[in-house]
């Protein structure tokens, strides 16, 4: 699971009652600046889990984690 994380679409379903997430989506004051797949959680207990990060005025704050739930995940593909 290498690669920078464009877009996630997360739910029970994500064709069809999915939550997405993209980089540069508006939150509150800030954006989303990063969405990462934290590999140590999958290596030390089997747990999928995605972070997301935003970028408020004065700082870059932990916003959401999505784990154990069915994922679409799309790479950024400028090299």
């Amino acid at each position: 699971m290498n690669g920078l994380i464009r877009k996630i679409v997360a739910g029970r379903d994500p064709k069809t009652d999915g939550m997405a997430y993209s980089i540069g989506m508006k939150v509150g004051n800030g954006s989303i600046c990063s969405i990462l797949f934290d590999q140590e959680s999958f290596d030390l207990y089997g747990v999928t889990k995605y972070v997301i990060y935003v970028q408020e005025p004065e700082s870059q704050v932990l916003w959401k984690t999505i784990e154990n739930m069915p994922c679409v995940v799309e790479y950024d593909l400028n090299f």
